[in-house]
Parts: structure tokens; C-alpha cells; sequence
């Protein structure tokens, strides 16, 4: 594979057999008639087994971690002029929900945890502020605590984009269930894999209702058949299909499981690591996080990049869409086919809203950080060296050996 996380390692028996229970039958709408035995409920049991995990009362499954997002911010009502607070360090499809939704996004600096920068976030509030979208940014956990007490103070929202971080956790609390909604992906290189999937979880009924009416073309939820009650809102199809729920349904039961061998895994890596003099890592804001990568910190971008070059790889900075300055939809507003907004404006006329550089200090500690895949191997995200959730404690400590041997030459 040329990229993965640790859920599309562990593919196997009970995924073929959750898979083989639709393929039987042939029915693959995620709708249908109870007492019809070719009806296997995969998407259903999926919801209901998500809100055992995570202790809620509302799960909905959807197609991917952005249509989580975007029904997210619709269920809140989230839409022209509002503003949503979202850190410059993550994936593109936390600041493409916001736009899709017609809102602003607000961009924010990150602390040395890579995650979203409360102080910053109390700094970028306005009276068109309706929400902060805090990522738990490669398994990190956000910290929910001091962001929770912004946005009780200022009264809004707070979309926790987990997509990264599924069974991660912050102080006892399972991330995702923290703020007002949470979403998660799916997709190949998160903790469980489905290709591509997503789910929200939320413990408000009122939220879900129009969630879940925002996925299927206005419906109110419903279990079976095609039609349940007026139609509330305009709404999208972002319905999960009965195979896709089939794979997250056995990939859900590994979740723990996958999570503490990469605990165990990471902290051998980490331990060696950290016997070099003058290393240092991004600070983990609890140990709860999914510790699917590890990321070093070093105190020059000369240093960090030697350090890349020596190993083949790249400085955070450099992965992808996931570094605000390197969206070339967000930054470049100068070609005939760059896709118009009204958020897109110029606040005024020496300075457009979004530009490089305009988060300085994301930007410099992006180009001081890389980072090494503990179970999750992606370039696009940065993490183009490491080891893998089949990797044995000797592979482990022969990758440590390795990267051990670098830094000293370096530091």
C-alpha cells in the first residue's frame, strides 16, 4: 500500500463475513422493510453500536468525514455570513465544509500540540462568530477544556472534527462527545477503515434530527421504508450504503483494541527517541490521544529540514493539503477559474483575507516539525517514514535506531 492507516492492516475474517451477510442477499440500501429478511440493518446496527462506544444517544453513518462536517454545520444552522473558528494546520476538509456551507472560515494559530491555539481562538471571536471547529489533528487531542469555556462564555457552537482522532480521548472523555457534535472519518488512512465513511455523534435530539435530514433530501430519521413525515429541510444524499456499513461494523469492534497496541508501540519509539540530548516532541495534550504518528520538534527549520532529507521525508510544513498556506483554492484568488465568494474579498484594499504567512507562528513550527508514522502511513500528511500496526517491537526499535542515529548528527 502506498499509504494507510492501521484499520486497512487489520482487514480480515470478520470484515469478509459482516460483508458476505449483504452480499447474500443482495440488498445494499441502507433503508428497508424490518420483517424483510433480505434487510440485514448493517447501517442501523452500525449507529446503535456507535452510540454504545461513545455513550450517546444519537449516531448517524454518512459517506465520509466532510459530509459528517457539512451536516454538522447544517444542523447548527450554520450558513452565509457566519463565521466559523478552524485551525490553519488540517485537512482541507475542515475549511472546505465551511465554505460549502457558505460560511467563513476564520483561520486560527496552533500551539506546540498542532492543534487549535485557545488563546488565539479568544483573540478571532466577533459578533458573527457561530462557531469553533476544534481538530484533534493527527490523534492529538484538542484542549476541549479551555476551548468548551470560550464557547460557553461567548455562547456558541463547537463542531469537534475528530476524523483523525476516532476512540481518542481527552481527561475520561471519548473525543467527539465533548462539544455540541462530533464527526469522524472512515477512509483509508484513519484508525478504522471503510475506503471511505464518516459518522457524527451528538447527544442533542434536535441536532440530529436535522442532521440526519440534511443527509437524506430533508427526511426525518427513520429506520425502514422510503417516506417518514414531512420533509423539514432542503437537503443533500450523503446516505451510507449496507456494504460500507458492514466493514465499519467489525473494523468499529478493533477499534480498541488497534489503539492500545499503538500506545505500546509509540511508546517504545518514543522512549529510545528520547534519550538523544536536545530532542524534543510536540506536546500531547492527554494521553488519551491515538498515538498513530510521532512528531518531533526541533528548535531551527535548518535542523528539521536536514533531518527530513536524511530520512527521505518531508517537514510538516510540506504535507499536503494540510497546511493553510499550501490550499492554492484558499490562497490563490488571481485565475479566471478560482471559485468565487463573497468571503473571498479583500477586507480592504491593501490585504485579502487569507494570505501565506498569515499565521506566523503555524507556519514556522510547521517548517520546525516532522513526523513519523506509528500507524498510519500518508505523504500527503507527512508522514512518508515509520513503522506500521504489524510492525514487531525489533522493527520498532530498528526504526528508533535509525532515526536515533540522524539526530544525533544533527543536534
Amino acid at each position: 500500500m502506498s499509504g494507510y492507516g492501521p484499520g486497512a492492516l487489520l482487514f480480515g475474517e470478520e470484515e469478509i463475513k459482516e460483508i458476505q451477510d449483504v452480499l447474500n442477499t443482495g440488498y445494499l440500501y441502507r433503508y428497508g422493510d424490518a420483517d424483510d429478511p433480505n434487510f440485514q440493518k448493517k447501517v442501523l446496527t452500525l449507529e446503535d453500536d456507535l452510540c454504545e462506544y461513545f455513550g450517546v444517544r444519537h449516531a448517524l453513518a454518512v459517506n465520509s468525514g466532510t459530509s459528517a462536517l457539512l451536516c454538522a454545520l447544517a444542523a447548527l444552522g450554520i450558513g452565509p455570513g457566519d463565521e466559523v473558528i478552524v485551525p490553519g494546520y488540517t485537512f482541507i476538509a475542515s475549511i472546505s465544509s465551511i465554505i460549502n456551507s457558505r460560511a467563513v472560515p476564520v483561520l486560527a494559530e496552533v500551539d506546540d500540540s498542532l492543534t487549535i491555539d485557545p488563546a488565539d481562538i479568544a483573540l478571532r471571536i466577533t459578533p458573527r462568530t457561530k462557531a469553533i471547529m476544534p481538530v484533534h489533528m493527527i490523534g492529538n487531542p484538542c484542549k476541549m477544556d479551555e476551548i468548551m469555556e470560550i464557547a460557553k462564555k461567548h455562547n456558541i457552537a463547537v463542531i469537534e472534527d475528530a476524523c483523525q482522532a476516532m476512540g481518542g480521548s481527552y481527561k475520561g472523555k471519548l473525543l467527539g462527545t465533548i462539544g455540541d457534535i462530533g464527526c469522524f472519518s472512515m477512509n483509508r488512512f484513519k484508525p478504522i477503515n471503510t475506503g471511505d465513511g464518516g459518522a457524527l455523534v451528538t447527544k442533542d435530539v434536535a441536532l440530529f434530527e436535522r442532521a440526519f435530514a440534511f443527509h437524506d433530501q430533508g427526511h426525518l430519521p427513520r429506520r425502514e421504508g422510503t417516506e417518514e413525515g414531512n420533509r423539514t429541510i432542503f437537503g443533500m444524499n450523503f446516505r451510507m450504503n449496507e456494504l460500507t456499513a458492514a466493514v465499519a461494523i467489525a473494523q468499529l469492534r478493533k477499534l480498541e483494541g488497534l489503539l492500545k497496541d499503538l500506545r505500546a508501540k509509540k511508546k517504545i519509539m518514543k522512549d529510545e527517541i528520547a534519550k538523544v540530548p536536545g530532542v524534543a516532541f510536540r506536546t500531547i495534550n492527554d494521553p488519551g490521544e491515538c498515538a498513530t504518528l510521532l512528531t518531533l520538534k526541533f528548535d531551527t527549520q535548518e535542523k528539521a529540514a536536514a533531518f527530513a532529507a536524511a530520512m527521505n521525508t518531508r517537514t510538516v510544513h510540506y504535507s499536503g493539503w494540510h497546511v493553510y498556506d499550501r490550499m492554492e483554492q484558499l490562497m490563490d484568488r488571481s485565475t479566471p477559474t478560482a471559485f468565487k465568494c463573497p468571503f473571498t474579498c479583500p477586507l480592504n484594499a491593501s490585504e485579502p483575507r487569507y494570505h501565506k504567512g498569515m499565521l506566523p507562528y503555524t507556519s514556522d513550527l510547521l517548517m520546525r516539525c516532522v513526523t513519523i508514522g506509528i500507524g498510519v502511513s500518508d505523504k500527503g500528511n507527512g508522514a512518508g517514514i515509520g513503522i506500521s500496526i504489524l510492525s514487531s517491537e525489533d522493527e520498532v526499535r530498528a526504526m528508533a535506531e535509525k532515526v536515533t542515529g540522524v539526530l544525533k548528527n544533527i543536534l
